[in-house]
C-alpha cells in the first residue's frame, strides 16, 4: 500500500553519506534523516582549527574584589618584608654592607611604604585581571603565557612581573590538572613562592644595576641611568659575582613575598566573592 512517503533516490552501489567527526574515515551504511555531503571515499575529513576564545568580561563585583584584595596583599607583604629588602639593598651597595648601614634602621620608612603599597598593588591587580579577561585565550597552549605576559606588563612595566606571573599561572594550572580541581589559596601561595624565587634569580643583574644607579654619585657616568652601561661596569670590575650580588637573600625574600602576596590576594579575593 502506498504510504505517501517519498523514497530516497538510489545512488547505485554507494550508500548515503553523513557528517563525521573530524579526522574520521567515511563510513558506509544508511542513516535515516541525515544530510548527504559529498566526500571522497577513504579520505579523512579535515578538522577546523578552534578559533581563539575570550574570557568573559569581568563583572563590577569581580573588579572591586581584585582591587581590594590586591591592596590588602600589598600592605601585608610590605610590612613583613620591608626589613629584608633594606638588607638586600645594602648588600648590593658598592660601599659594602656594613658601611652602607648594616642592620641599623632597617625598619625606617615602613609607614610611608605601607601607605603607598595599597594603591600600587590594587592598581596592578585590577589592571592585570581586567586585561587578562579581554585578551584572546585559545585552546593553543602558547596563547596562555602570552596573555599573562601582556596582562602583567600592562599592570607593571618591570621585567620581574613579566617572568613571575606567567609562571605563577602555569604552576597553578599544572597543579589544578594534577589534582583534578582548582588550587586552594595556600596552593596558589606555594606556586607564587616558586615563581617569585625564579623571577628573582633571573632578574638579579637588572636589580643590581638599578641599585647602583640609585646609589651613584651625582654627575657620575652610572648616575645617568644607562642600565646597559651599569651592567657593563659591574661585569668589568666584579664579574659574575657582582652581577648576582645579593641573589640568595633576594630569592629568599621574594619567594616569601610571593607566598604572602599571591596567597593573601587569592584568599582575600575568594572571601570577597
Amino acid at each position: 500500500m502506498h504510504s505517501g512517503a517519498r523514497r530516497p533516490p538510489d545512488r547505485g552501489s554507494g550508500a548515503p553519506r553523513w557528517p563525521r567527526p573530524c579526522g574520521a574515515r567515511p563510513l558506509r551504511g544508511p542513516r535515516p534523516g541525515s544530510p548527504s555531503p559529498r566526500a571522497v571515499p577513504g579520505r579523512a575529513v579535515p578538522c577546523r582549527a578552534a578559533a581563539p576564545r575570550r574570557h568573559p568580561h569581568m563583572e563590577p563585583r569581580e573588579s572591586w574584589a581584585a582591587l581590594a584584595a590586591g591592596g590588602v596583599a600589598g600592605v601585608c607583604v610590605d610590612l613583613i618584608l620591608f626589613p629584608l629588602d633594606t638588607v638586600k639593598t645594602r648588600l648590593q651597595s658598592p660601599q659594602g654592607f656594613w658601611k652602607a648601614g648594616g642592620f641599623r634602621g632597617i625598619y625606617a620608612g615602613v609607614p610611608s611604604t605601607a601607605i603607598g603599597s595599597f594603591p600600587n598593588a590594587a592598581a596592578f591587580f585590577i589592571t592585570y585581571e581586567n586585561v587578562k579577561s579581554v585578551l584572546p585565550h585559545g585552546s593553543a597552549s602558547y596563547l596562555t603565557p602570552v596573555t599573562h605576559m601582556v596582562a602583567a606588563s600592562s599592570g607593571e612595566v618591570i621585567p620581574f612581573s613579566l617572568v613571575q606571573f606567567p609562571l605563577w599561572e602555569a604552576l597553578k594550572d599544572l597543579w589544578s590538572w594534577k589534582q583534578g580541581h582548582v588550587v586552594d589559596s595556600w596552593q596558589s601561595a606555594v606556586c607564587g613562592a616558586f615563581a617569585g624565587g625564579f623571577a628573582a634569580a633571573v632578574t638579579t643583574p637588572l636589580d643590581v644595576a638599578k641599585t647602583r644607579i640609585m646609589l651613584a654619585k651625582a654627575g657620575s657616568a652610572t648616575a645617568r641611568g644607562n642600565v646597559l652601561a651599569a651592567l657593563g661596569g659591574i661585569w668589568r670590575t666584579q664579574g659574575l659575582s657582582g652581577l648576582f650580588a645579593g641573589v640568595v637573600p633576594r630569592m629568599a625574600a621574594i619567594s616569601l613575598g610571593g607566598f604572602i602576596f599571591l596567597g593573601t590576594y587569592e584568599k582575600t579575593r575568594e572571601l570577597l566573592l
